[in-house]
This record gives structure tokens, C-alpha cells and sequence, in this order.
């Protein structure tokens, strides 16, 4: 199908390894500087799908942003990026997983690093510790309270913009 120019811009950072690679600490000081730098850049794209065009369009997302969007929307009708799903996981900028994510094969386990902060502390087990594996969506959006108030605070608004529109036609700006 042809070839494919990737490019980096002008800044970049090469550093030559050893044999033997590099050791854990830079590999995960490296991780966590471009993790970091990389969600607080970009966002995460958004949080539902995206089945259209058009909605890469009205995403609530930075220009940038929008740009991979439409990028992984393109590539992903290509019949060689067929296998990535690309316009599946456009909403996620093409990577299917969570970019925090943990790998066992590679990082650890949550028990682990409780355990061995439990061990840092002081103490071999924690007794008041409370685990809640079970996880329900209880709602979302303003309670009714909140919805007045901000209901109140919508209105408050647009009586202000009026009164500003008036005065500024009253006085010929």
C-alpha cells in the first residue's frame, strides 16, 4: 500500500543502552514523565465512544486533541490498521486499555504494595483495612438542590448578559 513518514518534531531524546537494556528505575522514570506529560497534554479523549464523524466534531476535547481523533478515524478505514480497530477506539486515541493501567507481567499487584506499605509503616497487617470489591453506579449530575442553585445561577447569568446587551445599545457600542 505504500510507506508511511512518522516524525517527531525537533525536540527529541535518544539516549544509546546497554546490552542489557536499562535498568527498572529508568524505565520507569521514563514511563511516568511521558505518562504524566502525555494525559496532562492531551486528555484522554473522551469517555464514550465515538460512531461518527461528526462527533469527533462536538467532543468536548482541545483542538489537538480533535486532530488525533480525526487522524485514528482516517486510519482506521484503512484496510492495513484494519486489525487495530482504530475507529472503534477512536474516543481513546486508539489505545485500547487505560494508559495507567498496571501490567503483574511487568509492575505488581495492589495487594503487594499494600503489603509492603502496610511493612514500611510498621505494622504486618493493617486490621481496620476495608475492602470493597463490589462497585455500584449510584447516579450522576447535580443533586436537586444543586440543580436549583444552578438552575438560580444560569438565570442570574443571562439577566447580566441582557442588561449588558441593553446598556451597550443605549449607548451606541
Amino acid at each position: 500500500m505504500g510507506e508511511l513518514v512518522l516524525s517527531w518534531g525537533t525536540q527529541t531524546d535518544a539516549r544509546a543502552l546497554n546490552a542489557d537494556g536499562p535498568d527498572d528505575d529508568a524505565v520507569a522514570a521514563y514511563v511516568a514523565k511521558y505518562v504524566t506529560k502525555g494525559t496532562d497534554e492531551t486528555g484522554a479523549g473522551t469517555d464514550h465512544k465515538v460512531t461518527t464523524r461528526d462527533e469527533i466534531d462536538t467532543a468536548p476535547v482541545s483542538r489537538h486533541v480533535r486532530t488525533l481523533m480525526h487522524t485514528c478515524w482516517r486510519l482506521g478505514n484503512l484496510p492495513e490498521y484494519a486489525p487495530l480497530r482504530l475507529r472503534t477506539w477512536t474516543h481513546t486515541l486508539g489505545y485500547r486499555g487505560h494508559i495507567l493501567t498496571k501490567s503483574r507481567a511487568y509492575s505488581t499487584t495492589y495487594a503487594a504494595l499494600r503489603a509492603e506499605r502496610a511493612h514500611h509503616l510498621g505494622h504486618t497487617d493493617i486490621p481496620d483495612a476495608i475492602t470493597d470489591a463490589h462497585w455500584r453506579f449510584i447516579g450522576s449530575g447535580h443533586t436537586p438542590g444543586a440543580a436549583l442553585i444552578a438552575a438560580g445561577v444560569a438565570a442570574d447569568l443571562a439577566e447580566n448578559q441582557e442588561e449588558v446587551r441593553s446598556q451597550r445599545g443605549a449607548h451606541g457600542r
